[in-house]
């Protein structure tokens, strides 16, 4: 059997906690391509235009791993190439992420709202894993699991690169107890606790998901832990992970998140952001058996939501 070859380490250090682009040339039957230089410029040319992949080529911004390419270097089907992306300016998320818990595999990190974990989108520099590859100097940091921007809490992430399968299959495999919590209006006549199994669709380009009929692929807990007038403080224990299914079942029980601006209506999003009406959502605790040493473990957020504050400070 043949074995593939490894891929080299990237010749450029991160930026701002983002990694370079790696890019691995493509077989050429055709030979349409001469040089490294023809390859990029058909490749990038039509996302940035010609004349800035020139730029780029005489700054020595991409690289191989003998250094940096003239373009001129005859083409070389399977070799790679390095860059770094130039980022669009962003707006910085006004809120810092805590650190709950530290070791040498694992950070557990108190994740603001409105900060995104992984970059996406026009989120890159400004996201949590980018933070804190920079603040705690941990250039492999990677998160195991993920937590949606507006929502605020507990989020693990792996130290080093050999330990990352073992925690993402505690989540892959359900075997991590979550507990979130949510703010929401008071509704004397919905019946409470109730479990909500419900098949969940989320199509890549559409900001809301949708619930359609067929075998459930999503399973809540909802628990209404207090109540203060007209609303109430409510305990969420997700079985499955759904991309916004609280959000969805709590809107199902007819009890939407306060300051949800996805459900039950679709809201423009604000340019810049309005950081004063987060989404009432909050990763309280993460439970689980730890797969490197069998320890239990618990964790439990230091953030507090700002329409339930309690004697400690609000989270924001």
């Amino acid at each position: 059997m043949r074995r593939r070859s490894r891929t080299p380490a990237a010749p450029l250090a991160q930026r701002d906690g983002i990694d370079p682009v790696r890019v691995r040339l493509p077989a050429d039957p055709e030979g349409a391509w001469a040089t490294i230089g023809d390859h990029l410029l058909g490749r990038f040319a039509g996302a940035i235009g010609a004349e800035r992949v020139e730029a780029m080529l005489r700054e020595g911004r991409f690289v191989d791993s003998d250094g940096a390419l003239s373009g001129a270097e005859a083409y070389r089907a399977g070799a790679f190439v390095w860059f770094h992306r130039e980022f669009a300016p962003e707006v910085p998320v006004p809120f810092e992420v805590g650190i709950v818990y530290r070791d040498e595999r694992i950070v557990i990190a108190d994740k603001p709202h409105f900060l995104a974990v992984t970059p996406r989108g026009r989120h890159i520099t400004e996201t949590a894993v980018a933070r804190l590859r920079r603040d705690l100097g941990l250039p492999s940091l990677q998160p195991a699991h993920r937590l949606d921007r507006l929502t605020a809490g507990l989020a693990l992430f792996v130290v080093r690169p050999e330990d990352r399968g073992a925690y993402q299959n505690l989540f892959s495999g359900r075997r991590v107890r979550k507990e979130y919590e949510a703010v929401a209006a008071y509704d004397p006549g919905v019946e409470l606790p109730v479990t909500v199994r419900s098949r969940i669709v989320k199509e890549r380009g559409v900001i809301a998901a949708r619930e359609e009929a067929g075998e459930p692929n999503a399973e809540s807990r909802v628990e209404l832990a207090e109540r203060r007038g007209t609303l109430g403080r409510y305990r969420l224990l997700p079985t499955t992970g759904r991309t916004h299914q609280l959000r969805v079942h709590m809107h199902r029980l007819g009890l939407p998140i306060l300051h949800d601006p996805v459900y039950p209506v679709v809201l423009p999003e604000p340019e810049p952001e309005l950081f004063e009406r987060p989404l009432q959502l909050l990763a309280r605790v993460l439970e689980f058996t730890d797969p490197v040493d069998g320890r239990a473990r618990r964790f439990e957020s230091g953030l507090r939501l700002g329409e339930w504050p309690d004697s400690q400070t609000s989270d924001q």
